[in-house]
């Protein structure tokens, strides 16, 4: 194009914007994207080539959603130095309003090592109207595309972005502030001028050199600033979001091609980390950063467990994430704004191995955090963008707002182990409030043979007379106190009402924090509720120490009484069972007993084990009844009985094996009913295909909403689904909700039935969104229907067909006819004492799950073709 036609259409003379004239960056291709507030708010996407910007009009802006095309009109090509625009173009001219300089950075053509291959790549896809490239900017990175749409000559274009690690259903353009001013267009409409001139802010952009004759010294030996703790995340325009890392803090000082890499209490990591602090040396700086060393999965999550066993399972994806930049070539930048401080550092980083550029987002750290929740990281971290950089101190400016409940805690003591457990049987834990350690409970599974061979060695040494607690520590099984000295992570279901961790988890040693650092964590009422929900523990919920423990206890004292009052023996399936406390209440108000619910799963299994058979069981436990709570057990431990089937199955999450229990038969049922298990909780997966669901599963789970309200929602999903041309089945939750299922016959794994379940989640939504809602979390979702989409997982667990739920009533959750599901269905009709006559009049309903299953593809293009 050239830049005639930029020129006809400005008079220079009375707007700031540059002249025309071309111009070619020293290293990369650049781009720009302007946030431009003329006769419409629209973005200018800007890519320079042949020595000009060529700009596109996109009125909704960019997306990260690759199933999202943004309408993009090709205009006339603006000046190089337009790059470096931001301020307000004034009344009388072409395209008046105010501009700021939303994204910038570098692009390159997709695949093209060789930078004139490149353009050259470049100019024949924008001729050919097919433009591939890459992104590195602020805001947009990875791949897109550039497709002018068929039949058009010249101008009308659709920008698309491709699948990569940069993808995100996340509104990028919430990020409404510039890179390089920090103004948002509103600001400068209101008269404040951007903080940089175009020459500053490409000075910015560039390492900071020696500040003249008088260096700031290099500071060592920093201990690094920390992070309060708030519950609930915010929203705040003067903020920052990261993800916050499950790793170890570290320091790294590079000086004259040295590194120094440590941790918050001045141990070294040069040693246990040498990729990291190779790749850091060949930085050509003299610098301080701030980071977290950690262990990535295949996700590209962090996991504390993971580098904590690396040494012993030589675990190859150990990144250094750096966040802050403290000190660079003389200058001491520990009283500069953090937002600069990052910005610097983002510039100084060049990609290296082995070490990351931890990023942020601005202002909206509430749709951070669900979608940090929806991908099971640990946390989130705000940090005021104004904040400067006090060492040592526990600041305000800076908080953790965390999702998975794992607290670190100073060891005090070890219990006596029980059963055929070798050398220790809990950890006694405690946090320092007002300078005095306070006991917070005992944590006994997340053990290994190898693991607790090495922590009863370690403790050994530390062995001492009294107790560190101040206040009377009471266990079931006697104490041997130690120094504490030693801090340790874990993993737990919630606080009690005592303020003690329930069902503590051990992940491991915290070689990097000082103990008196070591305090009571703060978290989300919402997150401790889903933990409660979600919790993998091998742990019994009585005392806290580990179940194995307590099993062989208690199998040792049957043996020895003999039976008694409340107990049978029967004989099943050829195993014989002796069944305890059957006369137990489960149910104060009607009366039923835990007899009860073993007599209802006898007469069920016939109808209820084809659900079960060839599934991991999370076992729900409820032995004291409905009225006193109940706990996830997964872990089976080793005292199953050897008819019992039981299949290990690696976890990421907790980076182990755990041994889950699988229900085959009437007597492995009855077996479970006697552990206290109202409650049946199959994988929607089977052994011989355990990455293949057999269904997808949508979880209708209202939020103080009048269940006429469910009923429409599922209304929806059915409509969705009829049009997609998908057979689906419900059945009520057994609770509030309704789950309603569609058949898969293992065909596709989980992260495409995930993907097909948020779709039409999506769609239904869409139907009814005055009372329906995708989030999560429970206080953005108030007297709405949550469209529970994210069951749709590996592990993932909801109540079986004919399951009871441990409510009131004793309700099981029961299969519906679609013509069931109308005004006046209450799913309180459906009991232990209903369900029999109710299966002899309308047989199973719910046999169609496990059917051949639908073709995603061919539902897929019909809800695309209408």
């Amino acid at each position: 194009m050239g830049l005639e036609e930029y020129q006809r259409k400005r008079d220079l003379g009375t707007t700031p914007e540059p002249p025309a004239r071309a111009g070619k960056s020293a290293k990369s291709l650049r781009f720009v994207v302007h946030k431009h507030s003329a006769s419409h708010l629209h973005y200018d996407f800007r890519l320079e080539l042949d020595g000009v910007l060529k700009s596109w009009a996109i009125p909704k802006g960019p997306s990260l959603d690759p199933s999202v095309k943004r309408l993009a009109m090709m205009v006339e090509d603006h000046p190089y130095d337009y790059g470096d625009f931001e301020g307000v173009i004034p009344k009388g001219n072409y395209g008046a309003g105010e501009v700021i300089i939303w994204d910038a950075g570098t692009y390159a053509a997709v695949g093209a090592a060789d930078p004139e291959l490149g353009e050259r790549q470049l100019r024949e896809g924008l001729r050919k109207g097919d433009l591939k490239f890459v992104l590195s900017g602020t805001k947009l990175n990875g791949e897109y595309a550039l497709v002018r749409i068929k039949g058009d000559k010249d101008n009308t274009w659709l920008l698309i972005k491709k699948k990569d690690q940069f993808s995100s259903a996340v509104d990028v353009t919430l990020q409404d502030r510039s890179v390089v001013s920090n103004l948002s267009i509103e600001e400068v409409r209101a008269g404040q001028i951007p903080r940089l001139a175009p020459a500053a802010a490409a000075e910015a952009a560039e390492p900071v050199g020696p500040v003249g004759p008088d260096p700031d010294p290099m500071p060592h030996r920093i201990t690094p600033m920390l992070a309060g703790s708030v519950a609930e995340p915010f929203d705040d325009p003067g903020w920052l979001f990261e993800i916050k890392l499950d790793g170890y803090r570290a320091i790294a000082e590079i000086e004259n091609g040295q590194v120094q890499l440590y941790s918050r209490n001045n141990l070294s990591f040069n040693k246990r980390f040498p990729a990291i602090v190779s790749s850091l040396a060949s930085l050509p700086v003299t610098a301080v950063l701030d980071g977290e060393v950690v262990a990535l999965d295949e996700k590209g999550r962090s996991y504390f467990q993971l580098l904590q066993n690396s040494q012993r399972t030589g675990e190859p994806n150990i990144y250094y994430f750096a966040f802050d930049l403290l000190y660079l070539d003389g200058k001491d930048l520990r009283a500069e704004p953090l937002l600069a401080r990052k910005e610097r550092l983002r510039s100084m980083l060049p990609e290296i191995p082995w070490v990351r550029f931890s990023d942020h987002i601005t202002e909206y750290g509430k749709q951070f955090f669900e979608l940090a929740r929806e991908n099971n990281l640990e946390g989130i971290l705000a940090k005021r963008a104004d904040s400067l950089y006090f060492a040592g101190r526990r600041s305000g400016d800076w908080l953790k707002i965390k999702i998975r409940l794992q607290q670190e805690a100073v060891i005090c003591g070890f219990t006596q182990p029980r059963g055929s457990r070798k050398g220790l049987g809990s950890l006694v834990l405690g946090v320092y409030e007002n300078e005095e350690l306070v006991y917070i409970g005992l944590a006994g599974g997340g053990f290994d043979e190898a693991g607790l061979k090495e922590m009863y060695a370690a403790l050994q040494p530390l062995v001492q007379p009294e107790s560190p607690f101040r206040q009377q520590v009471k266990t079931s099984m006697p104490v041997t106190w130690v120094k504490p000295v030693l801090v340790c992570e874990v993993e737990f279901a919630e606080w009690t009402d005592e303020n003690v961790m329930r069902q503590p988890i051990f992940l491991g040693l915290r070689e990097d924090k000082d103990p008196r650092s070591v305090v009571r964590e703060i978290f989300p009422a919402e997150v401790q509720s889903q933990a409660r929900h979600e919790q993998s523990t091998d742990l019994d919920a009585d005392a806290g120490e580990p179940a194995a423990e307590k099993t062989a206890a208690a199998e040792t004292s049957s043996k020895k009484g003999g039976t008694k009052k409340g107990e049978e023996s029967v004989v099943i399936d050829g195993q014989k069972l002796t069944l305890t406390n059957l006369d137990k209440v489960f149910w104060p108000e009607e009366g039923y007993t835990k007899g009860d619910v073993v007599d209802y799963y006898r007469k069920m299994a016939p109808v209820i084990l084809p659900y079960l058979a060839d599934r991991p069981e999370s076992m729900y436990r409820t032995p004291h009844g409905i009225t006193e709570g109940g706990f996830y057990q997964k872990e089976a431990g080793d005292l199953l009985p050897p008819w019992i089937t039981a299949k290990e199955i690696y976890s990421k999450h907790v980076d182990k094996n755990i041994r889950f229990l699988v229900c085959q038969d009437e007597a492995t049922l009855v077996y479970m009913a006697n552990l206290g298990c109202i409650e049946i909780n199959p994988w929607l997966s089977r052994l011989q295909q355990l990455d293949y669901p057999d269904y997808l599963v949508i979880d209708l789970d209202p939020e103080d909403i009048p269940f006429e309200k469910v009923v429409e929602t599922a209304i929806a999903v059915r409509e969705v689904l009829e049009s997609a041309g998908a057979e689906s089945f419900p059945k009520t939750s057994g609770a509030t909700g309704i789950h309603i299922y569609v058949p898969l016959g293992a065909r596709y794994d989980y992260e495409t039935a995930g993907g097909f379940a948020k779709l039409v989640a999506t769609l239904a939504h869409h139907k009814v969104p005055g009372f329906t809602s995708l989030l999560r979390s429970p206080k953005e979702r108030q007297k709405k229907v949550y469209l529970d989409f994210l069951q749709n997982k590996p592990g993932q667990t909801l109540a079986a067909p004919y399951s009871i739920r441990p409510r009131p009533g004793a309700t099981v959750s029961t299969p519906l006819k679609w013509e069931e599901v109308k005004p006046g269905l209450d799913p309180r009709q459906f009991t232990i004492r209903s369900i029999g006559e109710r299966l002899e009049r309308v047989g199973d309903l719910f046999q169609g799950v496990l059917g051949p299953g639908i073709d995603i593809e061919r539902c897929l293009d019909r809800l695309q073709n209408g």
